[in-house]
């Protein structure tokens, strides 16, 4: 097959070059948006007079009937077809004949691959955001239905203080809601034509790029033909998009993993997202989570690797730049086969009340006792010690904190007298933290209710 830069070339290229050149394995997935390019493009070159109508008409059929071809999995690739654009030219020559070889006048493939990746993304776009609004679905839903399940919170791994199972579920909400207005605003900047900018220069037709970027539903025009076909900000961008979204889910995953030890047995996961052992026929192991937490290390490189390609790049296109697609497509398929797993993980997961009732200890009720000894006007550095001596005479009594009778509490501070001792109450702990975001009850239900809002209901 003749190459489309193939004429001022006298040898043939090298088999391997041509291995390392090809980009055909992995960009065919960009056939549709390259088809909806070049239609539009067809169209520009009417209204500027290159072509004629019948000319016209005949690359828009010819390129529906390729259009049917890649959609029914009848399209052929041959040798020769370094890439997509190439292949969809050839098999569009092939239909309608010399014609076919007007459509490329004065665009260049630097030009139609960033406006194929634009498109190709923007519609990917739409299908994350209600893949990831399903995940947080299933978070307000699970929250809802168990609002008064109390179990510890930690710190460092540490036991911190009760609060509420909700509230521990709502935590991830409000983190993938950042990702999902993130993923949002990087519309806006997927959503610029980088067609009619030609190889470098801008191209020399009168092309409208405006009404052009109209036509495929773009917001505008790029600004500067040189930055048009060498940008690639918006797929680092994605990148990092995906790598903070995976960073999120993998500690999400982290939380069930540890929750759903037996050790712990806070949850139970449905068997549907667990696997087992080859060799112990006891195990049930948290597969979904642990591939979750896994894949963002790959998520995370796909990010540092682009950044460092982009890096020492001259103006302009370059072929380096043929190495956004594979981490950009990797990173796509694994959020799309990732998020309805965790969705479903999530929303099948049974919460265990009395495994979560039995890790509760007095030593998180700590903060309440000096909390109290505030209300009797104790400066709280100064509560905050007598409780560490509180905590410290327990430890030496081999004791929990409600253990402590009266006479050893006042023995440490005069002001303790019987009402202290109500402190030691779970529930009332989790109450009294009903400022806005807190995990008193009504708190969580006002978390619950906005993020019903922002979900649509």
């Amino acid at each position: 097959m003749t190459k489309l830069w193939g004429g001022r070339f006298a040898d043939e290229t090298d088999p391997f070059m041509a291995r390392f050149n090809d980009s055909i394995h992995f960009d065919q997935r960009l056939w549709e948006a390259d088809i909806r390019g070049s239609q539009a493009y067809a169209e520009a070159l009417f209204d500027a007079g290159v072509i004629t109508r019948g000319e016209m008409e005949q690359l828009l059929s010819g390129l529906d009937r390729v259009h049917e071809e890649w959609r029914s999995g009848q399209f052929e690739i041959k040798p020769g077809d370094e890439d997509i654009h190439t292949a969809i030219e050839r098999r569009l020559t092939e239909l309608i004949g010399p014609v076919a070889g007007k459509l490329h006048t004065g665009r260049s493939r630097n030009d139609q691959v960033a406006t194929d990746l634009r498109l190709y993304l923007r519609e990917t776009i739409r299908g994350l955001e209600e893949a990831l609004s399903e995940l947080q679905r299933a978070l307000v839903e699970r929250a809802e239905k168990h609002i008064d399940l109390i179990m510890p919170g930690y710190t460092h791994f540490q036991p911190a203080q009760p609060v509420r199972f909700s509230h521990w579920l709502m935590s991830y909400f409000w983190m993938l809601q950042r990702d999902w207005t993130r993923l949002e605003d990087l519309k806006r900047r997927v959503n610029v034509s980088p067609l009619g900018a030609g190889a470098l220069a801008g191209t020399p037709l009168p092309i409208d790029r405006r009404k052009l970027a109209k036509r495929l539903g773009f917001i505008t025009a790029s600004a500067n033909s040189m930055d048009a076909v060498a940008d690639r900000d918006f797929v680092a961008e994605f990148l990092f998009w995906a790598a903070l979204l995976s960073v999120h889910l993998s500690r999400l995953s982290e939380d069930v993993i540890l929750f759903s030890n037996p050790r712990l047995g806070f949850i139970v996961l449905a068997d549907a997202y667990a696997t087992g052992s080859s060799l112990m026929p006891q195990k049930k192991n948290p597969d979904a989570f642990e591939l979750a937490r896994g894949k963002s290390g790959r998520l995370i490189g796909h990010l540092t690797g682009l950044l460092t390609t982009l890096k020492g790049l001259p103006s302009a296109y370059n072929k380096d730049l043929q190495e956004d697609k594979e981490p950009l497509f990797d990173a796509i398929d694994t959020l799309q086969i990732m998020l309805p797993v965790l969705a479903g993980a999530v929303a099948s997961m049974e919460p265990q009340p009395e495994r979560m009732r039995e890790a509760l200890s007095d030593e998180m009720l700590a903060t309440d006792l000096a909390d109290w000894l505030v209300e009797r006007g104790i400066p709280f550095r100064q509560s905050h010690a007598i409780v560490g001596e509180v905590v410290r005479e327990a430890e030496l009594r081999g004791c929990g904190l409600s253990q402590l009778d009266l006479n050893a509490l006042r023995a440490i501070h005069p002001a303790f007298d019987e009402d202290a001792l109500r402190v030691w109450d779970f529930e009332r702990s989790v109450e009294q933290r009903r400022a806005l975001g807190g995990a008193a009850r009504a708190a969580v239900l006002e978390q619950i209710r906005a993020a019903r809002a922002l979900l649509g209901g």
